[in-house]
Order: C-alpha cells, then sequence, then structure tokens
C-alpha cells in the first residue's frame, strides 16, 4: 500500500493565534545525486526518478527571524554572509509566493533571513539546494509553532515539498544518508512532490562514503539550472533518457543491496556524463564541463585502471568533479588526488566531504 502524500495533505492546519515575534536556526547540506534529476514540469516537478547522497560539510546555515505585521502580505529583508544581498531577493520572494498557499502564516510577517555557505556560491555544488532546505526547516519550524503536536515525520515531509517549490533538488537535502525523489516503482512511498529516505538494503562498503570535490571553476554557471531543464522539453533523446534514469535507479538499488563497487561506478559515472550529454545535445546546446574537467576524469580512469582502487567521479551541473571513493580507501584516495588532481583545481581548491544525515537545528528563540 502506498500512502504517498498530495498537495492538500500540505496544506496549513495549525492553529489561526497569533505569532508575535520569534527566531529559529538550520542548517542543511547539499547533496550529490547519483541518478540525476533533469527535466522538469508544473511546480517544480522531475521528468525522471533521482538519488543522492546527502552530504555533511557542504552546507548553508540560515537563520530566520520573524516578527509580526498588520499587513496582509509577507516582507522580507535578506543578508548573506552578514550583507544585504539584493540579487537573491527576486529568487526568494517567487518561492515565498509559491510556497504561500501552504504556509499561509508568513502573510502576517515580516521575515529577516540571514544565510551563509560553507563553500562557494553558484559553482555547481548545488548551493540552490542547501539554501532553500534551510530555508524550508525554518519555515517549518515556525508552523510548528502554530500545530505543536505536529508529527516529526510530517515536519520533514512538509520541509520536503516546501524546499521543492523553491528548487527541485532542494528537496533532497532534508532528511536522510541517500534520499529518493520522484515516483518509481521499486521504491516505497516514493513521490513527485518530495524526497524520501531510501529504504533498502544498505551494504556497509557505502557507509561514511566519501566524496571530495574539486573545485575545478568557482564562478558562476554560463547557463542555469533551471533554463538547463527547460532545454529537456522538445529534446530528442529525453523519453530514453528518463527510461534510463528508472532503469538505472532501479540496478542502483540491488548495487547498494550487493555492495557491488564496481557495477556502482558504471552506474555513476555513466549518469554523470548522460547528464552533460543531454546538455550537449539540447537547443540551444551548451557545455559545462572545462578542459580541466575532462583531465580530471581522464586521471580517475587512469588510476582505477592501474591500482583497482575503486575510485569514481561524478558531476552535477558544472565543471566541478565529485570523486567517491569509499571510507576503507581514504588514504589511497587522497594521496592520489593531492598529487595527481588538486593542480587542476582553481587556486588549488577542493574541499573532503562525507555523507551526513540532513538538516540540523542549530538555535531556537521563540
Amino acid at each position: 500500500m502506498n500512502n504517498a502524500k498530495t498537495e492538500s495533505d500540505f496544506l496549513f492546519n495549525g492553529s489561526s493565534a497569533t505569532l508575535n515575534s520569534g527566531a529559529f536556526t538550520w542548517s542543511a547540506p547539499s547533496n550529490i545525486a547519483l541518478v540525476k534529476y533533469w527535466g522538469k514540469h508544473g511546480q517544480q516537478l522531475p521528468a525522471n526518478p533521482s538519488i543522492s547522497f546527502t552530504l555533511n560539510n557542504c552546507k548553508t546555515i540560515t537563520s530566520v527571524a520573524f516578527e509580526s505585521r498588520s499587513q496582509d502580505k509577507f516582507s522580507f529583508d535578506l543578508f548573506f554572509e552578514g550583507s544585504p544581498k539584493e540579487d537573491f531577493k527576486p529568487k526568494i520572494q517567487k518561492f515565498l509566493d509559491n510556497a504561500s498557499p501552504y504556509i499561509p502564516f508568513i502573510n502576517q510577517l515580516h521575515l529577516t533571513i540571514d544565510t551563509q555557505n560553507t563553500f562557494p556560491h553558484s559553482s555547481g555544488i548545488a548551493s540552490s539546494a542547501s539554501g532553500m532546505a534551510a530555508l524550508a526547516m525554518n519555515l517549518m519550524s515556525i508552523e510548528k509553532l502554530l500545530n505543536p503536536e505536529m508529527a516529526d515525520e510530517y515536519f520533514f515531509q512538509k520541509a520536503s515539498f516546501l524546499a521543492r517549490i523553491g528548487s527541485g533538488s532542494a528537496c533532497r537535502s532534508i532528511d536522510g544518508k541517500m534520499v529518493v525523489w520522484g515516483k518509481h516503482q521499486g521504491i516505497s512511498e516514493s513521490s513527485d512532490l518530495y524526497g524520501v529516505t531510501f529504504d533498502g538494503k544498505v551494504h556497509e562498503i557505502f557507509e561514511n562514503f566519501q566524496d571530495t570535490i574539486l573545485l575545478v571553476d568557482k564562478g558562476e554557471k554560463q547557463v542555469s539550472s533551471s533554463l538547463g531543464h527547460g532545454l529537456m522539453n522538445g529534446h530528442p533523446f529525453a523519453e530514453q533518457r528518463f527510461s534510463q534514469a528508472h532503469a538505472n535507479l532501479s540496478e542502483l538499488k540491488s548495487v547498494f543491496e550487493s555492495g557491488d563497487l564496481q557495477k556502482f561506478i558504471e552506474i555513476v559515472e555513466s549518469e554523470a556524463l548522460t547528464l552533460h550529454s543531454m546538455m550537449m545535445t539540447s537547443k540551444p546546446y551548451f557545455i559545462l564541463m572545462k578542459p580541466n574537467t575532462l583531465e580530471i576524469i581522464n586521471k580517475i580512469w587512469n588510476f582505477r585502471n592501474k591500482t583497482g582502487v575503486p575510485i569514481c567521479f561524478t558531476l552535477d551541473a558544472g565543471a566541478n568533479v565529485h570523486v567517491l571513493y569509499p571510507e576503507s580507501h581514504k588514504e589511497k584516495a587522497l594521496e592520489f588526488i593531492k598529487a595527481e588532481l588538486v593542480a587542476y583545481c582553481q587556486s588549488n581548491q577542493y574541499i573532503c566531504d562525507e555523507v551526513g544525515t540532513g538538516a540540523k537545528q542549530l538555535a531556537s528563540n521563540s
């Protein structure tokens, strides 16, 4: 029996009490998709299912202070790393406009949003995912003041639902080590509306999996992810791609149970290259990889062939390379990365990360 929720399940059903003032702080991590989401419809609904590793160190920390106001429409101030950030405001405005039917209480509030990242913004490390997830967690903390009996499961589901409205992949940054987003026949309770924690068996080799992120290009992407998703409409290979994602997720579910690292590597690297091949064959077409991205990929292949160390790569919609490997191979992998790959990074910069568990509340004053 599938008990997946519908949009109506997330309509506000708390009290109409007046909120005075308060503040919350949450951190939410980025995530790295293993099976990629590319293409969407409706209000940030995925054209195919995806699954991701939740990261631990790459995260957004967001504080939201609120105070009541007499108007019938929300207002907000936005700060990034302590300074006003006007160019972020339109995206937050659009998110709050679209989310307000589900959290109508914000229309009686003025919000002060202060956010910061532990990694470079808009460089292909899914800063919109962690940012929208952290904001959604704060909004749900405000809602819980009006509905204190709210179950934790619902709290996290609705946070994922809200985060998706702001940034599709943000719904995978809420709760769990591995998160599935998008309906898939083999994943219990899977939904297009929110992410669910992967419920299958997971071999111990995938515990504490490592992700070293090589910052090939820290600048803003030439093409936004939103535009790239839109180019899947009418793409000549779209339907085959969506079918492939379903098949790869089914196969990856078996891989997680068996611990077959060779098959894991095949699926994950193929998914990364397929994502970029969709960009290169859309109209208009574009390339987000850089020459150093390709150099790194070839170095990884050569090292793996020579040593047998189960190290692989994946890519998001950008030039940076996520190098994935089991914790048991951490010493050899990092030795290789420092000796042969860091030179291809912008200013020799890289981030050591690993699988994490999701969003965390850091402060409450209400």
